[in-house]
């Protein structure tokens, strides 16, 4: 074939492909409008440790009137977070999520369960432990739908049975969430709590956050990791230490303070807890993320002032 009939026959290519794409935008139009009118709501850029607040420290309501989750977001914008975290996530649709955000502008990062201590991955009741792993699915699509990465899971108690069933019961129900989290672009995070798994409840502090480790990687996943509590467990191991041995396990992380003098919480920044290692543990792993105040909220000026707190906390 000479060069003058490939040129020709390549321009038809060309024409033919343009008028196809051409045709499919105008069926499209009205859809192509529609999601070009919808704007994209981003966190701040250029930041390595990016501060939220619980969606539960907002208030609900005013004047005895319930507030749209719109309104709340906007109230945790007002007091400077660079966004929420949904731990209110089965009072709300994926639909509500997504617009509550479009409408406020205020980034959603990650979303929680509100009954996960209830419904439990570690329950010896199967339905309990189904209904535990619908929960989560649905967090993860609340997640997805606002713009966040992530959901946090608490994922039972010990006394639900021998410490190794129990721990393999809630291994069994994350398996079973890591297809729907890749899907959709969500990390499962395991939060440590006060529920008696992988810590020695009644030991002295200094413990080591090994079975943390352990349970993350029994997963061998990128889609499972540590929503870290700092303040959770001061009382049982140094928190700087426990960031350096998560290393990238550790994800995302929640704020609080707490007192190994007085052995009670306090504010963000008071009490005992050794925040300036803190931030060098953060600094020493490369941590880049999120970080969830978790404390009593209140109106905008108590907010403000757990904004505050945080970004002092953080050196941010």
């Amino acid at each position: 074939m000479n060069e003058t009939l490939l040129s020709v026959n390549r321009r038809r290519f060309l024409a033919a492909g343009t008028a196809s794409v051409a045709g499919s935008v105008v069926v499209g139009a009205g859809s192509v409008r529609a999601a070009a009118s919808e704007k994209v709501v981003r966190p701040p850029e250029g930041r390595r440790i990016l501060i939220s607040t619980k969606l539960s420290m907002v208030p609900d309501k005013k004047d005895e009137k319930t507030l749209p989750l719109a309104d709340r977001l906007k109230i945790a914008g007002k007091a400077g977070f660079d966004g929420v975290d949904l731990d209110q996530a089965g009072l709300y649709t994926p639909e509500e999520a997504r617009d509550a955000v479009q409408s406020s502008g205020v980034f959603v990062h990650n979303a929680i369960n509100h009954d996960h201590w209830k419904m439990r991955l570690t329950s010896a009741d199967d339905a309990e432990r189904a209904q535990g792993r619908a929960n989560i699915e649905h967090c993860l699509r609340v997640s997805h739908a606002a713009g966040g990465s992530g959901v946090l899971v608490v994922i039972g108690r010990a006394d639900d049975g021998a410490a190794d069933v129990v721990v393999e019961r809630s291994r069994e129900e994350i398996k079973k969430l890591i297809p729907l989290a890749a899907a959709l672009g969500q990390m499962i995070l395991v939060e440590n709590v006060w529920n008696k798994m992988f810590y020695d409840h009644d030991a002295p502090p200094e413990q080591k956050p090994d079975q943390f480790i352990q349970y993350v990687d029994s997963f061998n996943s990128p889609w499972v990791g540590m929503y870290y509590d700092i303040g959770n467990h001061w009382k049982y191991g140094q928190p700087g230490d426990w960031i350096r041995a998560f290393g990238r396990r550790c994800v995302k992380v929640d704020a609080k303070g707490f007192s190994r003098a007085k052995n009670d919480w306090a504010d963000i920044g008071e009490g005992d807890l050794p925040w300036a290692d803190v931030r060098k543990a953060l600094d020493e792993i490369g941590f880049a993320g999120w970080a969830a105040a978790e404390v009593k909220g209140g109106d905008v000026d108590r907010l403000t002032t757990v904004c505050k707190q945080m970004r002092k906390a953080f050196g941010v």
